[in-house]
């Protein structure tokens, strides 16, 4: 049984953890109750440590009170999400307690993981029983306990994990929602799942892959079976294109690249193609590789100068030491001196939510939304480059308020002042009633009105067949939200439309903006308008082209 931790192990142990979580990163995910098609909590957490497990591949010879500081710093600029700030606040916690240790004993775990616990009770303002929170608090008490017991580092870690364990089944009986659904918490399940894994590297298990395969393509040429005679074409080609539509017929693209090459191989899904091929003109391969869909990533290799490399004993270059190099470069943080008093961020998607947001004077934009959170390193990046003293960030979605709030205190020369927009309608109204010429308290006080008298609506498809808050849900039903609750379920969309007009908080406003999404025609867009138009006589209502994932439609009322 191992006794200590020291830096080396706990490096290994997180680079373990983030494995396992991303091998059962969807299953955490299906655990979300609500059957939009954005659970992402084991996403979130599994991209929040990856960002510490990328840390920890690259750095050798630190204490565990170094290796627990940088894997604390890497989590907290990498966090995702609400789940992934609640991990990196457990893991700063948790770093402070082993600071100035080169090991750890069971109890000196058993103090760390408490105090992990402790720091982020204090950051989440209304702590919930039966979330990630309880469970991590449970194995926390029972980690204290068990060192009492026996001293030995996996032991603790062993018996916390049984404990939280028991606390993550209970959370089913502690909130209604997971009870009636038959899941427990997905946080308190994706937090185990990386304590199992760190058990796991202690006891000396192999490291768990996602169990995803990549379509039969050759990455590499294999060198070591070549002479230079068998070296027909020069370059090995491999480029990944996602389609432009959902049938490709690839046979013409296969035909050319047999007339320019060789050891050709094209592995394909219903979203994308793989190629590999042995040529002298690549880029001629890429060129004609683009009229089949959007060219994503290439890698070329000269063969003829590796085999070069090898017949004389020497290393032959490859593109992933470019991978190696870029790795082992910090990104260079770029910090815009101040040229005004205020400036804002704010996080949307689509190309005209963006535009919408240009338009009324914001200074950064950052790509994200539903089933896909901006990490904190994302906004505090964006914060940087925006010329102004004070930095307003519109979240415009719940489940990125908490990683704007990290960016708080870390942004170089600049105030850093959050408002909780929860939905794009919200801050576009913020932005709507800012004043450049006003004071901060002011603005801050006018955008929080205007944020509370907009109701928002989104349109949105059933990922999964629910019972949710009375309604029987089939995979595929066009639902719509209202101010975030289940309004309502149909089979035909505009008939969805047509309820959703005839609700109170359509008839009795004044404004009513119609964003629909990417996957929406002009056409079907306009018989929307015209539906709204003929329910809600008194409003005046405005058909914007969003462009946003996910949702058909989002509407705000004022």
């Amino acid at each position: 049984m191992i006794e200590i931790i020291d830096g080396a192990l706990f490096q290994r142990m997180v680079i373990h953890g983030a494995a396992s979580i991303n091998a059962q990163k969807q299953s955490i995910n299906e655990l979300n109750v609500f059957p939009v098609p954005d659970g992402d909590t084991g996403t979130n957490m599994s991209l929040t440590i990856a960002t510490s497990a990328a840390e920890m591949k690259k750095k050798s010879g630190l204490t565990l009170g170094k290796a627990a500081s940088v894997h604390a710093s890497a989590l907290l600029r990498g966090a995702r999400g609400n789940s992934g700030v609640i991990l990196s606040l457990l893991f700063r916690g948790f770093s402070k307690a082993l600071k100035e240790k080169d090991t750890a004993t069971g109890a000196d775990l058993g103090e760390a993981l408490s105090e992990g616990v402790s720091a982020a009770y204090k950051a989440v303002m209304k702590p919930a029983e039966g979330t990630i929170l309880t469970v991590s608090r449970l194995a926390a008490s029972r980690a204290v306990e068990a060192a009492r017991e026996n001293g030995a580092a996996e032991y603790v870690l062993e018996e916390a994990i049984k404990e939280g364990e028991v606390a993550l089944a209970n959370t089913i009986h502690q909130n209604p929602v997971l009870e009636k659904a038959g899941v427990v918490d997905a946080g308190g399940k994706g937090f185990l799942v990386i304590l199992q894994g760190m058990l796991d590297e202690l006891r000396g298990l192999p490291i768990p892959t996602d169990g995803e395969e990549e379509p039969e393509v050759k990455d590499k040429a294999d060198f070591a079976a070549l002479t230079d005679e068998e070296i027909t074409f020069t370059f090995d080609t491999v480029f990944i294109v996602r389609k432009n539509q959902e049938e490709v017929d690839l046979d013409p693209f296969r035909a050319y690249l047999n007339s320019i090459g060789d050891s050709l191989v094209i592995g394909e899904d219903d979203e994308s193609f793989k190629v590999h091929v042995h040529t002298d003109i690549p880029g001629s391969a890429l060129t004609e590789a683009q009229k089949y869909g959007t060219l994503e990533l290439a890698k070329i290799e000269n063969m003829r100068t590796q085999y070069e490399d090898m017949a004389a004993g020497r290393t032959p270059q490859s593109t992933d030491d470019l991978d190696m190099d870029e790795a082992a470069q910090e990104p260079e943080r770029v910090v815009a001196p101040p040229e005004k008093h205020y400036g804002v961020v704010a996080v949307c998607a689509g190309a005209g939510m963006a535009s919408v947001f240009r338009d009324l004077g914001v200074d950064g934009i950052i790509s994200g939304g539903q089933t896909m959170n901006p990490s904190t390193e994302d906004l505090l990046r964006e914060i940087d480059r925006t010329p102004a003293e004070v930095v307003f960030v519109l979240p415009n979605n719940k489940n990125i308020i908490m990683a704007a709030q990290q960016c708080v205190g870390l942004a170089e020369g600049k105030k850093v002042v959050v408002l909780g927009t929860k939905t794009i309608p919200q801050g576009i109204s913020a932005m709507m009633v800012m004043d450049p010429e006003a004071d901060e308290e002011s603005n801050v006080a006018a955008m929080s009105e205007a944020i509370g008298t907009v109701r928002t609506s989104e349109v949105t498809y059933a990922a999964r067949d629910s019972d949710f808050g009375g309604f029987d849900i089939k995979a595929g039903d066009y639902m719509a939200l209202a101010e975030g609750q289940l309004f309502g379920t149909d089979t035909d969309l505009n008939h969805l439309m047509e309820r959703l007009a005839q609700d109170p908080s359509q008839q009795e406003a004044e404004f009513i903006n119609i964003f629909y999404g990417e996957d929406v025609s002009e056409e079907a867009a306009q018989e929307v308008e015209a539906i709204f138009t003929a329910s809600c006589p008194n409003a005046e209502i405005n058909l914007i082209s969003g462009g946003q994932p996910v949702y058909y439609y989002m509407i705000s009322a004022e």
